[in-house]
């Protein structure tokens, strides 16, 4: 007996369609069924489906990954409400990195992850509390305390949350490891090891410097934050690239954009792009000191970084084929037919459009993203009556 295909839930035509896990870049229909890619092509038999949706202008993209943010929402000073900033920047799957230890995972996923409409993953931190004291005039370093850096404890409770914990989370710098700062990147290493995960790291002001860290990085790490402001920044005083960046690079070290309140600067980014040292992986590092700015979200920190040298084909691998990669998620991060139709919709917005680094430093842009649509799973998410809009999206 010959199986008669259903229709399509819903065709979505006349969109520019980037997908650069399958090389696709051109105006093309694409269509979902039962909550996952049924097709892609030119001219696709709308005759029976459920809805046509015209996108013409718009960017048709796999939903966008946010692989450096945090969310443990009201369990910690800094963290921000996913659902919400997913809709403003049509982000299907934000990644909490390491706001979250083995002390206080459980609260992570019962409390934030079980109650959101989007796909939420994590890095766990080393430290057995997280970051635990995190405020604009407030800091106490989670990863300078030896005795929080259990791999015992890391090891079990990644283990046990194999589905959702992507990696191993240490935040490197004199204000958040303090003097012991290669000591807890090795204890990191020897968790992920021990788990078959990779290691992302947060570079702060020295000790220990870009050099020293990128030395210890494996093939697959991730360096986040890699365009900094000095010091620790990616360039040096004539803007030319680090060679500790070069040789990490060439042994398959990732490098992270990781905006944040004071991880972008213009003066490295711009030196760094311009020599063709472009960030493997674009992240906003959203939490509650940067939602409001400099950072706001992962379209705003692809729009500056696109403004910085990126092209747009660029900057959504940067955000869908890459994050998924790093993540070894194979499932995520493209279009390819029979996959979860995670689908960004964006609005590329020519405007004259003044972007901030963490320093103040003021750049005129010629292109914002702005979101239009999201798809998770299939389904379609209600942005609400502009519940995405902020102040840096009016123009």
């Amino acid at each position: 007996m010959t199986e008669v295909a259903r229709p399509f839930d819903i065709v979505l035509t006349g969109g520019r369609i980037i997908d650069p896990r399958n090389g696709i870049d051109r105006v093309l229909d694409i269509a979902i069924r039962g909550g996952r890619i049924a097709a892609i092509g030119k001219a696709l038999d709308t005759s029976s489906a459920g809805e046509i949706r015209n996108v013409s202008g718009l960017l048709v993209v796999p939903g966008l990954i946010d692989l450096h943010t945090h969310i443990y929402h009201k369990a910690t000073a800094y963290g921000v409400d996913p659902d919400p900033i997913a809709k403003r920047s049509s982000v299907a799957t934000l990644v909490d990195a390491g706001s979250a230890g083995a002390g206080n995972f459980a609260g992570l996923r019962d409390f934030v992850f079980a109650h959101s409409s989007f796909r939420l993953l994590a890095y766990l931190n080393i430290s057995y509390p997280g970051i635990f004291a995190f405020d604009r005039d407030y800091v106490v370093g989670e990863a300078a305390i030896d005795e929080l850096l259990s791999v015992e404890h890391c090891v079990e409770i990644a283990a046990r949350n194999r589905d959702v914990i992507v990696g191993v989370k240490v935040r490197l710098g004199i204000g958040t490891s303090g003097s012991i700062g290669m000591l807890a990147l090795e204890r990191a290493i020897e968790a992920a090891e021990r788990l078959d995960l990779p290691v992302m790291t947060h570079i702060g002001k020295p000790p220990p410097t870009y050099a020293e860290i990128l030395a210890r990085l494996r093939p697959g790490d991730v360096l986040t934050h890699c365009f900094r402001p000095a010091p620790n920044s990616a360039v040096d005083e004539d803007g030319i690239v680090l060679p500790a960046l070069l040789d990490a690079r060439e042994r398959g070290v990732l490098f992270d954009i990781g905006h944040g309140m004071g991880a972008f600067g213009f003066a490295s980014a711009e030196s760094a792009i311009a020599m063709n040292f472009k960030p493997d992986i674009i992240s906003s590092d959203v939490h509650a000191l940067c939602v409001e700015g400099p950072a706001f979200d992962l379209l705003h920190t692809m729009s500056k970084v696109i403004n910085c040298g990126v092209s747009v084909s660029e900057a959504v691998a940067m955000t869908t084929e890459a994050p998924a990669r790093a993540m070894r998620r194979d499932d995520l991060g493209h279009l390819s037919v029979g996959a979860s139709a995670d689908i960004s919709l964006i609005e590329p917005h020519a405007a004259a459009f003044p972007f901030v680094d963490v320093a103040g430093i003021e750049r005129t842009g010629n292109l914002l993203l702005k979101p239009h649509g999201l798809f998770v799973s299939g389904v379609p998410v209600e942005m609400g009556p502009r519940d995405w809009e902020s102040r840096h999206y009016l123009v």
